[in-house]
């Protein structure tokens, strides 16, 4: 035998290489994927079991090629192709640069991503900072393919503001009850969960079964729900206000009582993200500078399952907001008279020039025409209600904040507590936990972000924080 193929236990059951070759299956790499395909998802079944499905799908490996268990060694059946580097293109495609104060080294990675084969336009927000591979504000569009660090490690992550009926007054007039509830119903970081959690529909779905990383993680991810991250994730009491009555919000001009959060997908996300990001290096080898824009092809079974994977984290991070949203509402009372809320860290297939293409926004806000978004400030800025306008050279798309002046690293030295409760006092906001690397100096202004995306959204409303909670 050309290939080392090594016995792999899997509970009671023993299944070796040669087992697999005796089926009929060639000696290539298809050997190897069957046996990690068979160990993560049969591992307590008979050999006599495993070995028929085996011989099923080498008789007619394409009807299983979208098959989300099999697909993978489907697909080693019918092709014969090896892994081959990838090359750049010399020049790079159409993009937009919205803004100024713009780092270098954020446009340098924009640069680098559109010089990949599979890149078809790009845009950077007037937010944009430097990242892992894409830029943070970077938006990419790419044919038929998902790159797992332009989607980003927190899978996602979105802004969700709910305004209640509840008189603004009741902020100042009852700040410890509001202080109150968000100390007892809002949980931050790896550590910290609640004790009841939720029978959401979520974990009805037949996607944490179908997938292996999936179904290891779903008890993670019951147990994070209706939880938040650390760094820049926050959940705020603050003061809305509509500037003109607008039917897509449903409320009159005047100010109202809202709830912001800002968060993702937990560990459930970071997990899926570093796996399909290793899996995707592996398949996509590519030169030094661009190793991190490794793709999946979504014509493959690993791109179909990163996909999959995804949209499902995208959905949890929706249901985790509705959790935070419904246990403070709860606990302060009022109705909710609207739900503002969108993505970011996330990919869409969507049609732009009359041609399908996967549009990556790290850290960028869908904008399309007509669709409502928030853009926060800091923990003591406003933040804006907006309504895209559905710019073609932005890919319908917009800052998902301030963006960051200075690194995490820089802020530790730059700024003290001290200088922090200075600002806190100033623009009246109470702040529990946070640090100094989310101080509110370390963002750009964001009222110069908003002027330079004066072409790509429109503003509707604003919200200024004044109770704000973030991990310690």
């Amino acid at each position: 035998m050309s290939e080392n193929f090594k016995t792999k236990t899997m509970g009671n059951l023993k299944l070796k290489g040669k087992d697999i070759l005796k089926i009929g299956y060639p000696n290539n790499q298809s050997v190897n994927i069957a046996l990690e395909v068979m160990k993560r998802n049969f591992a307590t079944k008979n050999i006599h079991h495993v070995k028929s499905l085996l011989k099923e799908i080498l008789q007619n490996p394409e009807q299983f090629e979208k098959d989300l268990t099999f697909g993978q060694i489907a697909e080693a059946l019918l092709s014969s192709k090896k892994t081959e580097k990838r090359m750049l293109n010399a020049n790079r495609t159409s993009f937009q640069i919205f803004g100024n104060n713009i780092s270098d080294e954020a446009k340098n990675q924009l640069y680098t991503a559109l010089k990949l084969p599979i890149s078809t336009q790009g845009a950077l927000m007037p937010d944009a900072h430097s990242g892992y591979g894409l830029p943070i504000g970077g938006v990419l569009a790419v044919e038929n393919a998902v790159i797992p660090y332009g989607v980003g490690m927190d899978i996602g992550c979105r802004m969700s503001l709910s305004i209640l009926d509840t008189p603004i007054s009741y902020l100042d007039g009852a700040r410890d009850k509001y202080e109150k509830a968000l100390a007892e119903h809002t949980k931050f970081g790896m550590y910290e969960t609640h004790k009841s959690h939720v029978d959401h529909e979520i974990f009805d779905r037949d996607t944490f079964d179908m997938i292996p990383i999936l179904r290891r993680l779903k008890g993670k991810a019951i147990k994070q729900m209706g939880s938040s991250g650390g760094g820049n994730h926050f959940v705020e009491f603050g003061e809305v206000e509509i500037k003109e009555e607008d039917e897509q919000i449903g409320l009159p001009k005047g100010k109202y009582l809202g709830i912001l959060s800002h968060s993702g997908s937990r560990g459930l996300g970071a997990e899926i993200a570093q796996y399909y990001s290793r899996v995707a290096t592996e398949q996509c080898p590519l030169p030094k500078e661009a190793q991190n824009f490794a793709w999946l092809d979504l014509s493959t079974h690993l791109g179909l399952e990163y996909w999959t994977a995804m949209n499902l984290a995208g959905d949890y991070a929706s249901a985790c907001h509705d959790d935070i949203h419904r246990r403070l509402v709860k606990a302060v009372g009022g109705r909710v008279k609207a739900r503002i809320e969108n993505h970011h860290n996330f990919a869409w297939k969507e049609i732009h020039n009359g041609k399908e293409v996967i549009v990556h926004r790290k850290g960028a806000t869908p904008a399309n025409e007509n669709e409502l978004g928030m853009i926060p400030g800091s923990m003591t800025a406003k933040g804006f209600i907006v309504r895209g306008k559905g710019n073609p050279d932005s890919l319908n798309s917009a800052s998902h904040g301030a963006g960051r002046a200075h690194s995490r690293g820089e802020c530790r030295s730059l700024f003290t507590q001290n200088d922090i409760k200075k600002e806190l006092k100033m623009k009246n906001v109470t702040l529990m936990g946070g640090n100094t690397e989310e101080a509110p100096m370390a963002y750009k202004d964001i009222n110069e972000v908003m002027n330079a995306q004066s072409e790509l959204v429109d503003i509707l409303g604003t919200f200024q924080p004044r109770i704000v909670r973030m991990d310690r």
